[in-house]
């Protein structure tokens, strides 16, 4: 497997020092990354990243609008349509294969007509992207899963709503935190689930407490085994106590040193 580093993990250091940040990462190992809101930056991006010899297999901005309260995403959230056509553009520019929508809120996956609607709102952009040669995406928080239709988590009643073209980027802290068993769930979306996200921790709501992978609950290589048609692992923390480049570097040490890593330090498994 291949890993990457999920670039909202370090958002604070890049706003002090974007490239230097992005030459931190390439120093610790990250040889991917996966920007956010990447149309807004597109030219300085593809500067840093070629200067750092770092690719961004996949990458996270709004494609459809949302609605979704401050609470949840004031930075992200988008009230019309978004440029499309300037996104996908954008992620030519880039090399981003799969551009990934991270984030519809709660109450719209509560009832089957509200997920019908994302997925035809989704299907549409996907049809958009494979124009410009791009895949569009979605990743989960944890009330797609929590969020039961008839029995079956709303994840997977909108997976078999999309089109065949439509991947996922299943949260694998999360699908926790909702309740289910990650390398199960994947094991049932299948060849839908292009990419992960890696992260750990107690598994619950309290972002704070996230650790570096192989130091809390999840059982990250019984995730990564079940993930048997994914092309890149990515290591996120939506949030960390400590040092985020000792965080970072510290979970791709873990994964680089394969299963038969110790899984007792800070806490592990």
């Amino acid at each position: 497997m291949t890993y990457s580093v999920q670039l909202y993990t370090v958002r604070n250091a890049l706003e002090e020092d974007f490239a230097g940040t992005i030459r931190r990462l390439a120093a610790i190992g990250y040889r991917r990354v996966e920007p956010c809101a990447f149309e807004t930056n597109t030219e300085a991006l593809a500067a840093v990243l070629a200067e750092n010899d770092i690719t961004a297999p996949t990458g996270h901005t709004m494609l459809i609008p949302t609605g979704a309260p401050a609470d949840i995403a004031a930075d992200i959230t988008a009230e019309a349509l978004p440029d499309q056509d300037k996104i996908f553009a954008a992620a030519r520019r880039l090399g981003i294969g799969t551009v990934v929508h991270p984030l519809v809120p709660p109450e719209r996956w509560q009832d089957i007509e509200a997920i019908r609607d994302t997925a035809a709102q989704l299907n549409a952009a996907a049809k958009k992207g494979a124009d410009h040669g791009v895949r569009v995406g979605y990743h989960n928080h944890d009330w797609e899963i929590s969020s039961k239709i008839k029995g079956v988590t709303a994840l997977e009643v909108f997976a078999d709503l999309l089109d065949p073209e439509l991947a996922l980027e299943v949260d694998t802290y999360w699908a926790t935190v909702g309740g289910q068993d990650p390398a199960k769930l994947l094991d049932r979306l299948g060849e839908r689930v292009v990419a992960i996200h890696i992260k750990d921790g107690p598994a619950t709501k309290d972002i704070s407490l996230q650790v570096p992978a192989g130091q809390g609950v999840v059982d990250v290589w019984g995730i990564i085994e079940a993930a048997k048609h994914i092309e890149v692992g990515i290591v996120e923390f939506d949030d960390y106590a400590g040092d985020i480049f000792e965080g970072v570097t510290a979970s791709l040490r873990y994964l680089e040193a394969g299963p038969g890593a110790d899984r007792t330090q800070g806490g592990a498994r």
